[in-house]
């Protein structure tokens, strides 16, 4: 019998790729999402791509009363992948408790409700935030990596959230989760039905990038570049988000096949390889054929200067590993955008 899988933030960027992933794999998905950040038309992009249509609710994860409603709707559910999240860091910083309340009260309800409504694992989006700024010795970062005092209150949820998740599972709660630390999703479905699209301005960079491209945003900031880095712009771990999506999936069949050996694994998802800002921007003008206006602009506050990760616990424990080239994930999103223009959405 095929597993039902509930994924909270499912009309996002992430869990959009994910929900395609987990249908294509054969899971039956159940989407919650309050569409803070996200559309409801999402939804047929996903069935367009695979031909099943996930059922959805509109529901906030912080509203106990309705996120229960929809385990006493889907009774079947097995497992949780708990992307549903504010996830701007500089928007963190300026609004501080409205992270710590969505961040943490979404969490804490779905822990609440797993083991009444016998949900045995959850799926965790975390970030590589929680490493901070890694000492030189420690990159590529591994998960055993210190965990540094967050650089912005988002940083901090996912840190509050990873020892939430293990102190609830030391107190004795019969469920199993897996932390999955992303670096830096970007690209869309080759398909180009379904992509990174978020209201509003985007806080994330290649949204901005491919906005700026194609003449929506006048100019794209690259914030700092005096950092301690070759072109002093910031490094970051660059993976394509069909890559990420099929983390998760392997690592929901590890709890659903009952494969893990620790009630909490933790795992590193990216590329291992570390791509400056500035180096993206030349590699996204050299596979598009688009010149890009950009501009340097202060260092922003919360951004770290280089991280990148260590990805050989995933690549080895889960059977997973990063695939797709960054000229691929670049041209993809170039591509999406191309797509929501045709469509006269943007």
């Amino acid at each position: 019998m095929k597993k039902t899988i509930l994924v909270t933030g499912g009309t996002g960027f992430i869990g959009s790729h994910t929900t395609v992933e987990l249908q294509n794999a054969g899971y039956n998905v159940v989407i919650i999402d309050n569409l803070s950040n996200s559309k409801a038309d999402v939804v047929d992009g996903i069935e367009k791509i695979t031909g099943i249509r996930p059922a959805f609710e509109q529901v906030d994860c912080c509203d106990l009363e309705a996120l229960e409603g929809v385990f006493n709707k889907y009774p079947e559910i097995t497992g949780i992948i708990h992307f549903a999240a504010s996830k701007a860091v500089g928007e963190s910083v300026q609004k501080p408790l409205k992270y710590y309340e969505n961040n943490l009260l979404s969490l804490i309800n779905l822990l609440k409700l797993m083991p009444k409504h016998d949900v045995k694992g959850i799926i965790f989006s975390s970030s590589c935030t929680v490493y901070g700024q890694p000492d030189p010795e420690n990159l590529p970062v591994t998960e055993q990596a210190p965990i540094k005092k967050a650089e912005s209150p988002y940083g901090n949820t996912k840190q509050i959230n990873e020892e939430i998740i293990q102190d609830f599972v030391h107190s004795g709660a019969n469920i199993s989760a897996i932390i999955l630390r992303y670096f830096n999703p970007i690209g869309s479905h080759p398909s180009g039905i379904i992509g990174e699209m978020p209201n509003g301005v985007p806080a994330n960079l290649i949204p901005y990038l491919t906005q700026t491209a194609i003449g929506i945003r006048p100019c794209l900031k690259v914030f700092g570049d005096d950092y301690d880095t070759p072109d002093g712009s910031c490094i970051r771990d660059y993976i394509y988000v069909l890559d990420l999506a099929k983390a998760h999936v392997a690592a929901m069949a590890r709890i659903v096949e009952g494969k893990n050996t620790d009630p909490v694994e933790i795992y590193n998802v990216g590329t291992g390889n570390g791509v400056s800002v500035l180096e993206l921007i030349h590699t996204f003008e050299k596979c598009t054929g688009v010149k890009l206006n950009y501009e340097i602009a202060p260092r922003r506050e919360g951004d770290i200067e280089k991280v990148w990760g260590n990805v050989d616990k995933a690549n080895k424990v889960l059977g997973w590993k990063a695939v797709h080239t960054l000229e691929e994930a670049l041209s993809s999103a170039w591509n999406w955008q191309q797509k929501l223009r045709e469509r006269g959405v943007m």
